[in-house]
Parts: structure tokens; C-alpha cells; sequence
């Protein structure tokens, strides 16, 4: 794929503490099927509140926040969009002629697929994480209205302050619990990682589980969801999440939203690693 940015062509970012691949080429990808002049960059910085006054001042249209930056944030802009007020945790930011708004996509992508899977409330579930991610897809829960929900995390402060926000209980481990969904949003299983061939539950929590639900986005096909899939469970992918915060990402930006060939093209593009 080749682009030629000119004078004219909008600049889009993103900022994490370890640029990824995947928005460059999806975001590019669509911008070129579009014919829309616009180019997008990962990026790092060891100076947000730098970073965040360069995005104001040179005029860049938007930026996908990572870790370590989605709390930070909050403090650097002049709107939250309730979808980041709601769990404190930006992932997207977007500028209008200086006027920095941040909303949080993963939360809205977390939402869409739990209703798009008719995903029963009632369900009760452990979710094992308390970072950024996590307070994103456990505020997705509670506002879809699933009352019944464990957060499972070694720390003890952020797992008790996430499960407290929300409205669940925390435990360090999950023990001899096998709640009907389990929800991985940790490192485990990431692709380069020094846990990617782990499983974040233990197999017989797995087993007795009737939904499978990983963060997780490289590989695609972790392996607590090739281990669901062995069984035969439902799962919600991370590669799910991330394609479609990343399309809610692109709308906000262009003003445009893709048919779903295009993001179908978009995401197997960017898959290519």
C-alpha cells in the first residue's frame, strides 16, 4: 500500500508506551480504499503533557491513546465524553480547531459486542485485569447490566478500587470458582510476551465455562481462546474489540463510516504483520 501525504493531509496518531502496528495499517488502509487525504502514525513519548499540547498546537486530528497514558489523559483535555467520564480511562482523543475531546472506543466497542452476542445480564463472570482495559470492559458490564461479577486481580488496590467503581467483588485468585463467562484483560497469552503461551484461568474453570471472552488481540487466536474453541465455547475475540474501537476511532476522526467490506479489508490488511 502506498500514500503520498501532501500539505493538506490530516494527521492522525497514536500514543502508547509500546507503538503497535495494527491502527497504522487498519486506519491507512481505510484512508486509501477511501480516498481520504489523511495518514496516520504510531508514536511514544516520555512527555504527555508535551505530546498533548503538540496535538493541539500542530493541528493533529486525533489520537489513539495506550497504556501507559489512558488516565493521564483526563487531565490534558477540554471535553470527557461520557463513554471515558463513565470509567475514567481515555483511549481516543480528537481535535476540532484546538478543542481536545477524549472518549474511550474500547468501552463503546465492549458494548456493541455483548449486545451483538445477546450475552444474557444475568450471566455472572470473573474478569482478570484492573488496568486501563480493564475498568473499559468491566463499566461495559455494569452498564449493560450484568450485576453478578468478580474482578480477580494480585493488585489488591486497583483490583478492590475497580471492583468497588463498578459494583463487583474482588478476590486475588479465583480458586474454586467457575462462573458462567470468564474475561481475560491481562498480558496473558499476548503474542512476544513472557506469559504467551499461558492460560489466564485454570482448564477447569474453562470447562465448566459457557462464554469465553480475551482482550487479547495479537495473536488473534490466543491460547485461552484456541482452548475454548477446543471445547466448544463461544468466545468474543480481542481482534473483535480492538477492529471495532478502532472503527469508532476512524468515524470520529473522518466523519465517515466504512461498510463493512471495507473494515473486513481493513482488518485482514492489518493483520499482515
Amino acid at each position: 500500500m502506498s500514500i503520498s501525504p501532501s500539505r493538506d493531509t490530516v494527521l492522525c496518531i497514536s500514543l502508547a508506551g509500546r507503538p503497535g502496528t495494527f491502527g497504522v495499517r487498519f486506519h491507512n488502509h481505510l484512508y486509501q480504499q477511501l480516498g481520504l487525504d489523511y495518514y496516520y502514525k504510531a508514536m511514544t513519548t516520555q512527555d504527555l503533557p508535551a505530546a498533548v499540547s503538540g496535538i493541539r498546537a500542530l493541528g493533529i486530528r486525533g489520537c489513539g491513546v495506550s497504556m501507559p497514558y489512558k488516565e493521564a489523559c483526563m487531565a490534558l483535555v477540554d471535553e470527557i465524553d461520557p463513554s471515558a467520564a463513565a470509567i475514567e480511562s481515555v483511549n481516543t482523543l480528537v481535535n476540532t480547531h484546538g478543542h481536545l475531546k477524549a472518549y474511550n472506543t474500547d468501552y463503546l466497542a465492549v458494548r456493541q459486542l455483548l449486545a451483538q452476542r445477546q450475552v444474557d445480564p444475568a450471566t455472572a463472570f470473573a474478569l482478570r485485569g484492573s488496568g486501563g482495559m480493564a475498568k473499559a470492559v468491566a463499566s461495559a458490564l455494569r452498564d449493560a447490566g450484568f450485576t453478578e461479577g468478580t474482578i480477580v486481580a494480585r493488585n489488591e488496590q486497583a483490583g478492590r478500587q475497580l471492583a468497588d467503581t463498578c459494583g463487583y467483588r474482588w478476590l486475588p485468585d479465583l480458586g474454586d470458582l467457575a462462573p458462567p463467562m470468564l474475561i481475560n484483560v491481562t498480558p496473558i497469552g499476548m503474542a512476544g510476551g513472557p506469559e504467551a503461551d499461558q492460560l489466564p484461568f485454570a482448564d477447569t474453570a474453562i470447562e465448566a465455562a459457557e462464554w469465553i471472552f480475551d482482550v487479547v488481540a495479537m495473536p488473534a487466536r490466543t491460547p485461552f481462546i484456541q482452548r475454548a474453541e477446543a471445547l466448544g465455547k463461544p468466545v468474543i475475540t480481542g481482534l473483535e474489540v480492538i477492529a471495532l474501537q478502532a472503527l469508532e476511532q476512524f468515524v470520529l476522526y473522518t466523519g465517515v463510516r466504512p461498510n463493512r467490506e471495507q473494515v473486513d479489508a481493513a482488518v485482514a490488511y492489518a493483520r499482515q504483520i
